[in-house]
């Protein structure tokens, strides 16, 4: 991270324990250092142990992720980060509206049988990955199944997550995928509207969905479709 990132990520990082009088000790090394390196292997793809000699020992690394992420404090920082990054487009915090979809995508010879399936529709054998983003495109919430679970039976447990967590959320977009009696489901038991959004026949391959933006949330629906990601570099860039 550059100083300026790191200014706002430092900021964002949830307090310790041992600040607030709640027991435990300093880490003993620099959250920097970590959360570079947690970066650096994500990044790359890389094993643990294939960690460089310029991080912190790779079992301390993957010691404080094991343990952040057990007591939440990953999810609480992406979570705050990307509240600092909808205020700095000008959006509230937490969204009202998301966009629900998945894929499916090979799995590694390591991959066990048991967590692995075969999508007949995409021809694919793996894994399936349901995601759900704001309409930046900022990662709400995820769930990996075997490739064989249908989209449907995917994105109920997901929506039911979005709904507990977010409770702004009323308007979730999804492709034809989520057509049927889940679009009955969401509004029945969680009161959300899952809008589906179709692609017209004579279109062949991957192509952003059209639709007539309006304002507010749904004027980023198209961006978020086509390219999602995360802006915080951008956002240090401005600061």
């Amino acid at each position: 991270m550059t100083d300026t990132e790191w200014a706002i990520v430092r900021d964002a990082l949830p307090v310790p324990s041992w600040l607030e009088g709640r027991g435990g000790q300093p880490e003993g090394y620099c959250h920097r250092q970590m959360l570079d390196a947690v970066r650096y292997l994500v990044d790359n793809g890389i094993k643990w142990r294939a960690m460089p000699a310029d991080f912190p020992a790779w079992d301390r690394v993957y010691a404080f992720v094991r343990r952040w992420r057990a007591r939440g404090l990953l999810a609480e920082l992406h979570d705050r980060l990307r509240g600092l990054v909808r205020e700095d487009t000008g959006r509230d915090p937490e969204p009202t509206a998301a966009v629900i979809d998945a894929q499916s995508l090979r799995a590694g010879a390591t991959v066990p049988t048991a967590s692995r399936g075969y999508d007949g529709a995409k021809k694919v054998p793996g894994r399936k990955r349901h995601i759900v983003v704001d309409c930046l495109g900022l990662l709400l919430a995820v769930l990996v199944t075997a490739a064989d679970v249908t989209t449907r039976d995917g994105a109920m447990p997901l929506l039911e997550r979005v709904r507990a967590r977010y409770r702004k959320i009323v308007l979730v977009w999804a492709d034809g995928g989520q057509r049927g009696r889940l679009v009955i489901w969401a509004v029945e038991k969680l009161r959300l509207t899952l809008e589906i959004v179709k692609r017209t026949d004579d279109v062949s391959g991957f192509v952003v969905l059209p639709r007539a933006l309006g304002g507010g949330e749904d004027a980023e629906l198209a961006d978020a479709l086509a390219a999602p990601g995360a802006r915080l570099r951008d956002a240090a860039r401005r600061a």
